[in-house]
């Protein structure tokens, strides 16, 4: 196994990009789903705070980088509307497929959405905005985690529930 440089707080340039992928994400969202109608795009970016919201306060608020600036940048912004929990209750949360489905969503809605939509009205801008949904979902996501993100972080050394979701994954796939 490698060993890998941790951050206490992770450079700068690395809570941009992966920040700047997110919002990408809730804006292709939004304006996907905003073929829909306003209230389906406004009930989208309301379900995106939600998401965002339960991550600060149901992980967030107990990890190392509570405070300081981790690689998504929710470190120092929990410290700011949250209370610090327990650091043990992050490394004990139990997390699964099931558990992260809701973070799926955030993809499938304008996906779902977006075929919809294609089906009612074909027109090749909304397959390059459902092709760049796809791809930054997946590959950009798993990029920003795997190579900038997760590989750097102190909490995965300390213990990441999540990181065992994923290598028991890639596991199962030899």
């Amino acid at each position: 196994m490698e060993h890998t440089e941790s951050y206490a707080n992770f450079p700068v340039w690395i809570v941009l990009l992966s920040n700047i992928v997110a919002i990408s994400i809730y804006a292709l969202g939004t304006y996907i789903l905003a073929g829909l109608g306003i209230v389906v795009a406004v009930l989208y970016l309301c379900y995106c705070f939600w998401i965002e919201f339960r991550v600060l306060t149901r992980s967030c608020v107990d990890c190392y980088y509570y405070g300081k600036l981790c690689g998504l940048g929710k470190g120092k912004l929990c410290s700011l509307l949250f209370q610090k929990g327990d650091p043990r209750r992050f490394v004990e949360k139990e997390v699964s497929w099931a558990k992260l489905l809701p973070d799926f969503m955030i993809f499938v809605f304008p996906l779902v959405g977006g075929v919809v939509l294609l089906v009612r009205d074909f027109t090749w801008l909304l397959v390059a905005m459902l092709a760049a949904l796809i791809i930054l979902s997946s590959g950009g996501n798993a990029m920003i985690r795997g190579s900038f993100v997760c590989k750097h972080c102190r909490q995965r050394q300390i213990g990441c529930p999540a990181e065992e979701v994923f290598k028991r994954n890639k596991n199962q796939d030899k």
